[in-house]
């Protein structure tokens, strides 16, 4: 009876003396961090990459990394709300307190959480947070950086304690009852901070006071006789961001809207071909007229109302195109060739060099440009109008819409909407719960009219549809350009080769026309409307451009008989031969500039014309006159008293003299906004590599030694050890300071001695190293 108990002790003695001395192992966070595996510690660095700058030389200097706030605060923007339950439990469990703090079990953490989340998702977070270094220890003793507590984006007890605020419909029910003056109390709070001053919260106050009302309703919390707080919900419902319920440890569910991925790609396709259409008429008008830039930068109202009238664009449509365009670098700020007529200022926005070569292209390559350079903007085109903190509406193209979480804040939002099958549409405002809850120290980033407003900046570029991500959006996200522009040429119509011309001289497009036969009857027509399919108008200004760049008659009349579809009307070929009969028969040339024609009475008649007078034609020929204004001058001068002149060059040869746009040279080796570049899985290997190599050293025991305290003698000391070493195959504890002067202590074998240098294998790596005689501060023998 006796030896049971005793037997029973022994073996619980025994099977306790394992876990006494694995918790004396990992009593500190930098020995739990060294039996970590390689590949855990190369997760970790690149989860957190600050705390591989610069390398640590050691795993006390890792640990120290992981633990400061800065770091910690940075590693818990990507944690989502039941990362921070975790967090949160081990704080009031008292794991956060350090050494004299007590480990959690993890078996106790998932029961404590059982009620909420079942045990395998509370395992997925733990690892989660082990990963990165912010949860430490074994599953008997679980332990929390302190400065985790810090990163909470709710008080502390939010997670752990049940709630009793106010729901969103309570409060939305609420808001509706208060009166103006409550209402612009609570927006103040909300605006400028959760907690307010007032004597009205002294108990015995008037019950009809503003205060009082909003205390009764819930819609403000009271902390004392003087202040008064904005509950967190409330708060968020005021500004409009998505309310958060710290207690939902389980990722809200959205309400999905079924479309036919088919249908979705089309509707982008529509959209795709205005946004290419109205592109290229923002780069036409800033051809001709570039727009000076601010002396603050960007483009000024004036100018954008200009560029609207002239486009026929929404001037919130124009914004997006104008900052799209800058982006892709089709449009740049300088001085453009030719310059404008001086107005004093020296930048204009202008389209590039580049602009001409976007617009040659097939239309799903254009597309691909803008779409990739919406996506890498970092800036929010939809700020466009708003005020600023001195009340002044922010201009396109200003410096004060760039926001260093832009784009990512943009990819977050599309991301979560492509997790969703092809053809799912989902709300802004659900899209917004989800994205809090995944990022609830990021939740202002997603109010409610920002995702609305981004979502329409991606409906615009052809990356969403009815609400849902299109395929070439979804090839752009996550492939690669190239699998984007086959995506959306399977989307976008195939381009027709023909037009029905109709008897009002109207000429139909049934389709996005090819290239060729786009340009031909963009020359002899004008745009009426455009969608779907384009309608062109044909008119007496219109056939006589296209004779002034060079077309005939009868070439104009075989583009209509041999692309139309429908009769060609006789009424269009009488307009045709009548404008070119009278097309041409007045000659400009240059003398300066000259004007001939074969006909003596119609020449006698422009020199009896006032436009004679303001040109100073003066004849030398009863054909010919000749005056010293430029050759543009005179024809658009003589057209505007009504004549038809065409223009010649010396041989007489009708010349295209439209003029071209302005145009500023590509920036071939621009600059984007520089941003680091992380270091890749073999850079962080080697890194790893380096630590241990740095922790073996600095534990090493030195066996023979050239001091007791491993410095050296004399230079013929330190040469003969590392030639022994050498000789014997022994490895070496080494201290070394480099050519910056930084110092570090190192286990290497010795491979061979000579030359003011030692060559030595890093027993880590296996790669072989070089050190400097003269630089190795101390040497000893290892075991």
């Amino acid at each position: 009876m006796t030896e049971t108990p005793t037997t029973a002790s022994a073996a619980d003695s025994g099977a306790a003396a394992p876990a006494r001395q694995s918790a004396r192992a990992e009593a500190t966070l930098a020995e739990w961090l060294a039996k970590r595996s390689d590949e855990d510690l190369v997760t970790l660095l690149q989860l957190r990459p600050d705390l591989a700058v610069p390398l640590p030389g050691s795993m006390a200097v890792l640990a120290a990394r992981t633990e400061q706030r800065a770091s910690v605060l940075r590693a818990g923007d990507e944690l989502d709300t039941l990362d921070f339950a975790i967090i949160e439990t081990l704080v009031v469990q008292g794991a956060a307190d350090g050494r004299h703090g007590a480990p959690l079990p993890a078996k106790t953490l998932r029961k404590l959480l059982s009620d909420r989340v079942p045990a395998a998702t509370v395992n997925a977070a733990l690892q989660k947070l082990r990963a990165r270094a912010l949860v430490w220890g074994p599953d008997t003793g679980l332990r929390l950086s302190p400065a985790a507590q810090e990163a909470l984006p709710w008080p502390l007890g939010s997670t752990t304690e049940l709630p009793d605020a106010l729901t969103e419909p309570e409060i939305a029910a609420a808001l509706a009852e208060s009166t103006p003056q409550e209402r612009a109390l609570l927006d103040k709070l909300a605006a400028t901070g959760p907690r307010g001053r007032t004597r009205d919260a002294a108990p015995g106050t008037a019950s009809e006071r503003p205060v009082q009302r909003l205390l009764s309703r819930r819609l403000l919390n009271w902390i004392d006789e003087e202040t008064v707080e904005l509950p967190v919900a409330v708060g968020q419902v005021l500004r409009n961001e998505p309310v958060t319920d710290p207690h939902a440890l389980k990722p809200p569910q959205p309400e999905i809207t079924k479309h036919s991925p088919a249908d979705v790609n089309a509707a982008a396709a529509g959209e795709v071909g205005e946004l290419l259409r109205h592109s290229a008429a923002v780069l036409e008008v800033l051809g001709q007229a570039p727009a000076p830039v601010l002396r603050s930068g960007g483009l000024g109202v004036r100018e954008l109302r200009r560029i609207a009238k002239q486009t026929g664009l929404d001037e919130n449509r124009l914004g997006l195109l104008a900052e799209v365009l800058v982006a892709a670098r089709l449009i740049d700020k300088g001085t453009p060739e030719p310059a404008p007529e001086g107005d004093g200022t020296d930048d204009y926005w202008t389209p590039t060099t580049t602009a001409d070569a976007w617009l040659a292209v097939v239309p799903p390559r254009r597309w691909a440009v803008l779409a990739q350079a919406w996506l890498e903007l970092d800036r929010f085109p939809w700020m466009i109008g708003l005020r600023d903190a001195n009340d002044k509406p922010l201009a396109a193209l200003s410096a004060e819409l760039r926001t260093s979480h832009a784009v990512r804040d943009r990819r977050a939002l599309l991301d979560l909407l492509a997790e969703f099958p092809p053809g799912t549409e989902v709300s802004a405002a659900d899209l917004g719960r989800v994205l809090a809850w995944r990022q609830p120290r990021r939740r202002r980033h997603y109010r409610r009219e920002a995702l609305e407003s981004t979502l329409a900046e991606a409906q615009s570029l052809g990356l969403v549809a009815r609400g849902a991500v299109t395929s070439a959006g979804r090839a752009l996200l996550h492939g690669s350009p190239e699998d984007a522009e086959a995506e959306m040429a399977n989307a976008l119509p195939e381009p027709v080769d023909h037009v029905l011309v109709q008897a009002d001289l109207t000429v139909i497009a049934p389709g996005p026309l090819v290239p060729e036969l786009r340009d031909r009857i963009e020359l002899v027509a004008d745009v009426e409307s455009a969608g779907a399919a384009t309608v062109y108008r044909i008119g007496e200004q219109s056939v006589r451009r296209a004779l002034d760049a060079g077309a005939t008659a009868a070439e104009l009349h075989n583009l209509f008989r041999t692309h139309s579809r429908t009769p060609v009307p006789q009424s269009l070929s009488y307009l045709i031969d009548d404008v070119a009969r009278r097309h041409g028969r007045l000659r400009a040339g240059m003398a300066q500039s000259f004007v001939r024609s074969e006909d003596p009475a119609l020449l006698a008649e422009v020199l009896a014309a006032p436009v004679a007078g303001e040109l100073a034609l003066r004849a030398v020929a009863p054909t010919v006159a000749i005056s010293q204004a430029a050759l543009g001058e005179v024809l658009e001068r003589l057209r505007a008293a009504g004549f038809s002149p065409a223009g010649e060059d010396s041989s007489g040869a009708i010349v295209d003299l439209r003029p071209r746009g302005a145009r500023l040279p590509a920036r071939a080796s621009q600059r984007s906004a520089w941003r680091p570049n992380p270091p890749n899985v073999e850079q962080l290997r080697a890194l790893v590599g380096e630590l241990r190599a740095g922790e073996r050293a600095a534990n090493a025991r030195p066996g023979q030694a050239v001091r007791s305290d491993g410095s050296r003698t004399s230079t013929a000391a330190t040469l003969n050890l590392l030639q022994l070493a050498a000789r014997t195959k022994r490895s070496v504890h080494i201290g070394y300071v480099d050519a910056q002067g930084v110092a570090t202590q190192r286990v290497v074998e010795p491979l061979q001695v000579g030359g003011g240098q030692l060559d030595a294998r890093d027993p880590v790596t296996g790669a072989v190293r070089h050190f400097t005689l003269h630089r190795i501060a101390s040497v000893a023998l290892v075991g």
